[in-house]
């Protein structure tokens, strides 16, 4: 009989492997922040936690998204032209926008697909969303609207369509497409744009058009929120002229209410906790709504003031047991009580006790910690990843450690200002040179 030799490396990834967890969408498999993954560090290592391994990437904003053996990651290659940082102008770039995938274990390129479009947009560093990935299928939206269906094997099109062109939009959003894809049942969300068409819902398998909803100057940068409530799925819309929710099925308008984004920056993803449901955008606007039962009405229970709750501008905030709490437009870390609004703490160590302007920090909740373990894990744009114990009570950094070096120029500083992934006991980050694998496993 032959003996089995297994060697240390192959009994790791075969751990690895057991132990993995995907993270096929922007915001996690439930579009919660929350990473549900046991064995994680409690502590860095002196040092930092080890790096996997590093993979060159272009620029870009999106985020990876994991799923089984595979990282699946869209960037840009420049080919003429600089990225500016100036707010208030498009800026014109040409090059070629990527789809790629990646092996998980070792960042070796298994496939890419790409496509020659100038961009002409603000901050115009690439793309924006993170990939959607479901079974053997992968959706992908660039910052000038190009929406494609790829299959996971191969990177092969199953379906293709240009957004601005087909729905007649002059021009990108100021700051490009920048919504996620949506996937739900057999529908992919999007938000393209135009009289009649800010909303639409595609056949996720062949791109054909099911419905079509609502109307506003801009579209906004929000992706939608699909939640149940009765036995009815309804899609929550927020665009910058209204909050809005929908027959995620039909598109049937069942409620909107108005409230204005400053400069159209409609962002974060609508959030729910229980029957409410919260949006918020710079300059101290935000707003709380309660939903009937079944989700077909909804009623104002507050609106921001400067002492309220938070005013998200580039991350998405956390709900979790009552609570609201993440990022504000300025880097630092607030925590409200969700129903009344009220604030009840404010830190500014996540980014060293500083709030650059437009300063960031993507955030997860490690729901299996065990007790007295920090119980959140923060990705911050210095480059840097924070284990810290976020409460009610307060804020209390655990450990921090730099790993990737900022290099998007941003507000006039540079930054990272992409979403990791959290799979395989492992982060994912990148910037714009490289996409890098960071263990957490114990």
């Amino acid at each position: 009989m032959n003996a089995l030799w297994i060697t240390p490396a192959l009994s790791f990834l075969l751990t690895l492997s057991a132990l993995a967890a995907d993270w096929p969408r922007w915001l996690g498999p439930d579009g919660d922040l929350t990473w549900r993954e046991k064995g994680l560090v409690e502590k860095f290592p002196e040092g930092g936690p080890a790096v996997l391994w590093r993979a060159p990437v272009a620029n870009g904003y999106s985020g990876p998204a994991v799923v089984g053996d595979r990282v699946f990651l869209s960037d840009y290659v420049i080919e003429t032209g600089v990225v500016d940082d100036r707010p208030g102008t498009r800026t014109v770039l040409t090059g070629e926008e990527r789809v790629r995938a990646y092996d998980a274990a070792t960042g070796k390129v298994l496939w890419s697909y790409g496509y020659d479009v100038p961009l002409n947009v603000s901050f115009p560093n690439g793309p924006r969303t993170t990939p959607a990935v479901e079974g053997e299928l992968l959706w992908s939206l660039g910052a000038e609207g190009h929406l494609v269906c790829l299959r996971v094997k191969d990177g092969s099109v199953v379906w293709k369509k240009e957004l601005k062109k087909e729905y007649q939009q002059v021009e990108a959003p100021f700051w490009g497409y920048a919504h996620h894809p949506v996937i739900h049942g057999d529908l992919l969300y999007c938000l393209p744009g135009g009289e009649g068409t800010t909303v639409v819902a595609f056949n996720k398998k062949t791109g054909a058009e099911v419905w079509r909803a609502l109307t506003a100057k801009d579209p906004g940068y929000a992706p939608p929120v699909v939640i149940t409530r009765g036995g009815r799925d309804i899609l929550i819309v927020w665009h910058p002229e209204a909050l809005c929710g929908l027959d995620a099925a039909t598109g049937k308008v069942f409620w909107s209410i108005p409230f204005s984004a400053a400069y159209g920056m409609s962002i974060m993803a609508p959030r729910v906790g229980g029957d409410h449901v919260f949006v918020g955008g710079i300059v101290k606007k935000s707003l709380l709504v309660k939903l009937s039962a079944d989700g077909t009405a909804a009623e104002v229970e507050w609106t921001g003031a400067p002492k309220q709750a938070l005013s998200p501008k580039n991350g998405t905030p956390l709900v979790w047991n009552g609570h609201l709490y993440g990022c504000d437009a300025d880097g630092e870390m607030r925590f409200a009580d969700l129903v009344t609004g009220d604030r009840l703490w404010s830190s500014e160590e996540p980014l060293k006790g500083e709030s650059p302007n437009s300063g960031t920090f993507f955030m997860v909740r490690l729901t299996e910690a065990a007790p007295g373990a920090p119980n959140h894990l923060i990705a911050n744009d210095l480059g840097e990843l924070v284990l810290a114990d976020v409460s009610p009570a307060g804020y209390k950094e655990v450990s921090r450690a730099q790993v990737l070096k900022p290099t998007t120029p941003g507000m006039g500083r540079t930054v990272v200002w992409s979403h990791p992934a959290f799979a395989r006991q492992c982060v994912f980050l990148r910037n714009d040179r490289e996409m890098i694998c960071v263990s957490l496993a114990q």
